[in-house]
């Protein structure tokens, strides 16, 4: 694999922490969250305890002050590596908690953030809903003004860890739901919305084929009064707030989804090694070496690439075209692996049990959330 020159001394001891972290208290108990559906509440606390919650977050605020993406990625690929909640800590830290730092006042940002960063309040978002996916513009779920509330109606789909969130970040579209005007996306705000307001329901969980230890749940809300102070940033530009923060969710899932797809790699090349067949072990069948180099060649051009991003995004200079690169580049070639080296493993892959089996239903959804394949490609396509 290609040597990385994009970290320093002090990325690899935060490496060495977040590594002892996942195998300390994720890594022992990850079978029984996704044998129950839903993950641990006190994880947060251990992980905002340690600091790795909020990490880009001012020091005034509860957070680690740090403005390196780097430490970001790290953190990511650790989780992703192990095959363990990257999607949770992302939404948690990068999405609804960048939203609060980017978007919160001075008085917003003393009342939320010193929880979020502790992990005595999880985050989490919701936009998709069951006639809105990776077209945004199409949500029905509407803020109305009314007085110093909004009154907040609609429903929500596949909101991630949802049944345990103290906080929902939600979009929706400003008047009632025949003021949309045509041709365009209506204006749109950001809410930040306790479930435990009246008029919000927690509808059933999900039944997914993978990541399974992350709940997935509908939310209704039905003449929800949201207080003004709970909006983030001006009204009426919720829609672009979204779309600003896009390449950097999409910079974050490829660089899970390559993690995760170097971990898979890694567990073939050792399994063909040991394992023995017809006479020899599997790697000394030309077949077999032939796989193995295509993919060590995919993955080694995927992590130059991506290492280039990171460090676009580390200087403010990271484009919409070259994380929609990124993210469908990644998440599709993670997809060719877990499949190829499941091949490989034969039955043992094929089982939920295995680093393998659980990697190759848990990486489908990446092809999906934060804007799906087709979607990049339309984007990159019309900047040509």
């Amino acid at each position: 694999m290609v040597t990385r020159a994009i970290f320093e001394s002090e990325h690899e001891l935060f490496r060495a922490s977040a590594r002892s972290f996942v195998a300390r208290e994720i890594l022992p108990r990850l079978a029984d969250w996704e044998e129950a559906g839903v993950v641990d509440r006190d994880l947060w606390r251990r992980a905002g305890k340690v600091g790795l919650l909020g990490m880009h977050v001012d020091k005034e605020y509860g957070g680690g002050g740090v403005d390196d993406y780097r430490f970001q990625v790290v953190w990511n690929e650790e989780l992703a590596y192990a095959g363990a909640l990257s999607p949770a800590f992302n939404l948690h830290s990068e999405v609804v908690g960048g939203f609060l730092d980017r978007l919160s006042t001075p008085e917003q940002k003393s009342r939320w953030l010193p929880d979020f960063c502790t992990g005595e309040c999880v985050g989490t978002i919701a936009i998709t809903e069951p006639e809105a996916g990776s077209d945004v513009s199409a949500i029905r779920t509407t803020a109305r003004r009314d007085g110093d509330c909004y009154l907040l109606n609609g429903q929500k789909a596949f909101v991630t860890h949802g049944s345990v969130a103290d906080y929902i970040l939600v979009l929706a579209r400003l008047g009632a739901d025949d003021d949309r005007p045509a041709g365009g996306p209506a204006s749109a705000v950001l809410l930040l919305v306790r479930p435990t307001m009246a008029g919000v329901v927690i509808g059933r969980r999900e039944a997914k084929i993978g990541v399974r230890s992350l709940d997935t749940v509908e939310v209704f809300l039905r003449d929800v009064r949201v207080p003004v102070g709970h909006r983030l940033g001006e009204e009426g530009l919720g829609f672009l707030y979204l779309l600003d923060n896009l390449p950097r969710e999409r910079l974050s899932i490829s660089v899970s989804a390559l993690a995760l797809a170097e971990r898979v790699f890694a567990e073939t090349v050792a399994h063909t090694r040991g394992r023995r067949a017809f006479g020899g072990s599997l790697v000394d069948l030309q077949h077999v070496r032939f796989t193995l180099a295509e993919m060590s060649t995919e993955l080694t051009v995927a992590r130059a690439f991506t290492d280039q991003c990171i460090m676009r995004h580390n200087d403010g200079a990271l484009s919409t075209e070259d994380a929609s690169m990124a993210k469908w580049w990644n998440t599709e070639l993670c997809g060719r692996v877990t499949d190829r080296c499941l091949q490989l493993h034969g039955a043992q892959g094929y089982s939920r049990d295995s680093v393998i089996g659980r990697a190759y239903v848990d990486s489908r959804v990446q092809r999906i959330y934060g804007g799906s394949t087709e979607v990049m490609k339309e984007i990159i396509g019309q900047s040509i």
